[in-house]
């Protein structure tokens, strides 16, 4: 029997509906915006687990088209009533990433931040394969993977299981009661078959001990 482990959203639904602009995650990462600036004007951009629309609120305000995906229901209603406030055309979609309601090759851009280790390495596995196949040959893609530095910390702080390869539940209060992909470089690298990666590099996030993976790659033809 099949076991489901890309749960966090439900985590993440309550999340977002408490969330407002000073919020953390209201606030975008340079390098995504870095990014995106230097694609060509209107390119086609997928935010996949869009949060309360960070990113995909600053890619529409620099010109692109951009999609908002994610499977938590809050997060679709808080890109679509911000971007309605800015005047801005974002297309908002709620579903799973691992079965992208897209076109192969509909997008220039893939963007996935925080979002494809919420799950065991079958989740991973099949989000990556269906980014590959919604991003034109030689789009790029720009994403962050939990890193196995990061395991130690959250060991430090509550008691864990492994419930798969790589894959880890810990006790307590926040997302990680949910399941969390953790991979080492090599495990990452054989995960991208369908990429030329370009950036690949471990820093921690803003809490200490939070290492994530931050890699950019190309889609291979």
């Amino acid at each position: 029997m099949n076991t489901i482990t890309d749960t966090a959203h439900r985590y993440w639904n309550d999340e977002w509906q408490r969330a407002d602009g000073s919020s953390p995650w209201a606030m975008p990462e340079p390098w995504v915006v870095d990014h995106a600036q230097t694609l060509a004007p209107g390119s086609r951009i997928l935010d996949l687990g869009a949060g309360i629309g960070r990113h995909a609120l600053s890619l529409a305000e620099l010109g692109h088209n951009v999609t908002a995906l994610d499977a938590a229901e809050a997060s679709v209603a808080a890109i679509g009533a911000a971007a309605f406030t800015k005047a801005l055309a974002i297309e908002t979609c709620h579903g799973p990433m691992t079965d992208l309601p897209f076109d192969a090759g509909s997008f220039d851009h893939v963007l996935a931040w925080n979002v494809i280790y919420h799950g065991d390495e079958t989740v991973v596995r099949r989000t990556l394969a269906e980014v590959a196949r919604v991003l034109r040959p030689g789009g790029s893609f720009m994403a962050t993977m939990l890193s196995n530095r990061h395991l130690p910390h959250e060991q430090a702080r509550a008691q864990g299981r492994e419930i798969s390869r790589n894959t880890w539940v810990f006790d307590g209060p926040g997302d990680k009661v949910h399941p969390h992909y953790f991979c080492a470089a090599p495990d990452l690298l054989a995960l991208l078959w369908g990429f030329e990666v370009f950036t690949l590099y471990d820093r921690p996030h803003e809490k200490p001990g939070s290492w994530h993976w931050h890699l950019l790659a190309e889609r291979l033809a």
